[in-house]
């Protein structure tokens, strides 16, 4: 290892965050207190800001030993931001933070310790889901904990939640010398976690799940793309299409196809109950687009998929009376 080789890298992309950013730099700073200088570097992306942003990222760089700032005239969005921040990171681990977020003290180092200690490619972790004044535990979807697994292990089942099914790339330390199968999709500003973490699970060899939560995710806030009615909502189908185009190419496809249909089309249909927030031309395209990829799955496989409730509801308004999926879509 080259010496000053730091030990994790924390890749922290932001665009328009200035209200939240500075919880967010001071909990990272109460992580580095009792490290040695230099072992945890954090790597800032600003993503083209318009607002006090830089203001705020240029207050903590006195008080952030080794903080890296790389800034974009434009918005990139968030897959090319953590990618710039990734290919800047000198760490032997990488995490992930986004703008609105904070961490616990002691947090990172023992990210660092979990990893080190397992030996495998990649970990993740439980979270806390913020929202308002109330706090959420998320565990991940891994009743072992502690021990080394195969990550193929960790997609299925296809009708129950499982790993590829958690894919928050926040929650979780990875080995950087595992290399581009880290990268995420380029060009996608929603949904690019969801092709990264199948990736991860189809490719890599070694995974672990540990009991920590220390990461506060905090949801609903405005700025945040899942609050957004724009046109970048319609990234969701190209994610998709990485996704299924990656599974359908798998040694394992036939296996493992039933839960990315089955994922996609749950997914789906939660999209469809918040089509009002959509423009009615956006509406319009995306329920052809969602016609588009619903074609392109077979038959036989969207004959097993199985959805419920509300959603159901609101995949039944859009496919046709034929389509093998309705038999699955019940009250």
């Amino acid at each position: 290892m080259p010496i000053g080789t730091p030990s994790l890298s924390v890749v922290l992309p932001v665009r328009n965050a200035e209200h939240y950013l500075g919880a967010t730099l001071r909990s990272v700073r109460g992580n580095l207190r009792d490290q040695p200088t230099g072992d945890i570097e954090l790597v800032v992306i600003d993503d083209g800001s318009d607002d006090a942003t830089p203001d705020v990222i240029a207050e903590a760089e006195a008080q952030l030993p080794g903080l890296r700032v790389i800034t974009h005239d434009h918005a990139h969005g968030l897959a090319d931001a953590r990618n710039v921040g990734l290919a800047a990171a000198q760490g032997r681990f990488v995490t992930y933070l986004d703008g609105d977020d904070w961490l616990a003290p002691g947090y990172l180092p023992r990210l660092v310790e979990a990893i080190d200690g397992l030996g495998c490619d990649f970990v993740r972790v439980d979270h806390v889901q913020v929202t308002g004044s109330q706090r959420t535990t998320h565990w991940a979807p891994q009743g072992r904990r502690d021990a080394v697994l195969d990550p193929r292990d960790g997609i299925l089942p296809a009708n129950r939640r499982s790993m590829v099914d958690y894919p928050y790339a926040w929650a979780g330390v990875y080995r950087r010398s595992v290399g581009d199968v880290l990268q995420f999709p380029s060009g996608l500003h929603t949904a690019e976690d969801r092709p990264w973490i199948w990736r991860l699970h189809r490719e890599l060899s070694s995974y672990a799940v540990v009991s920590l939560a220390g990461l506060f995710y905090r949801r609903l806030v405005a700025q945040s793309l899942t609050q957004t009615g724009d046109a970048r909502q319609l990234h969701f189908f190209d994610a998709y299409d990485h996704v299924l185009r990656g599974v359908a190419a798998d040694r394992d496809a036939d296996l493992l196809m039933p839960k990315a249909a089955q994922q996609f089309v749950a997914l789906l249909g939660h999209h469809l109950t918040l089509l009002g927030r959509f423009e009615p031309v956006l509406a319009r395209r995306f329920r052809a687009r969602a016609l588009t990829s619903l074609a392109a799955i077979p038959p036989g496989v969207l004959a097993g998929i199985t959805v419920r409730g509300e959603r159901a509801s609101a995949l039944r308004r859009l496919i046709p009376r034929d389509s093998p999926l309705r038999r699955g879509l019940r009250p």
